[in-house]
């Protein structure tokens, strides 16, 4: 053992992921069991736009190993990995696969969630701007989409449990304490200010896709009165 190391992961990238573990699990166990649970849901389908919006933005603004620059799966990245080439640390050029696909499907998840509906007594927080036959069709693509996703999800798990048993490289550990045993570069950059802007900027989306600015929807009809004779 190695008493090197070094930091790969900030406290912002790790609060994310495993709060967003938390929102999938939570939205999977609600959306099978529906019901009462249906409203959680639908609020934690909003946590999970604030989480990946502000991933998205820590993507350009965070720590050095946080943003997308740093592991975006280019030809060469992908050409030296498969060679036993690269050596670098974080997200490995194949890994980066599985982060840009489960961001994206998370955030197709989560907003085509937001048109949906369940012909009975839910609708989604912007329902209302698209009607009941475009929301239709999203709401199938939403439970299709939903497949894809325990695929991915399954895959990424499968992969670390690979690494761990098959190369010893333990990638929980990292992603619960930030440090990497080993000799590296710690990251650099990110800080308090660009964590209030990132965080700030998911609020702001997240705030939108609420529908809470729409304006009430207008009064039903009153009921027509019934003659008296």
């Amino acid at each position: 053992m190695s008493d090197k190391r070094f930091l790969v992961w900030d406290l912002p990238t790790r609060l994310f992921h495993w709060l967003l573990v938390l929102c999938v699990t939570g939205s999977v166990i609600s959306g099978l069991i529906g019901g009462n649970l249906i409203d959680w849901h639908g609020c934690l389908g909003l946590a999970i736009v604030a989480l990946v919006t502000f991933r998205l933005a820590w993507g350009l603004i965070g720590s050095t190993y946080a943003r997308f620059a740093q592991f975006f799966p280019t030809p060469a990245r992908l050409r030296n990995y498969l060679a036993g080439r690269w050596q670098g640390a974080g997200h490995n050029p194949l890994g980066a696969f599985s982060v840009f696909g489960l961001l994206a499907l998370l955030l197709f998840q989560a907003g085509s969630g937001l048109f949906a509906n369940d012909d009975i007594a839910f609708t989604g927080y912007l329902y209302d701007l698209v009607g009941k036959e475009l929301s239709d069709r999203l709401t199938g693509w939403h439970k299709l989409s939903a497949n894809v996703l325990f695929a991915l999800v399954s895959l990424h798990v499968g992969a670390i449990v690979f690494y761990a048993h098959v190369k010893k490289d333990n990638l929980v550990k990292p992603m619960l304490t930030g440090w990497q045993d080993g000799e590296g570069v710690s990251a650099r950059g990110g800080g308090v200010a660009r964590f209030i802007a990132a965080a700030l900027f998911a609020a702001a989306v997240a705030f939108g896709a609420s529908g809470a600015w729409m304006p009430p929807p207008p009064p039903p009809p009153p009921a027509a009165e019934t003659p008296a004779w």
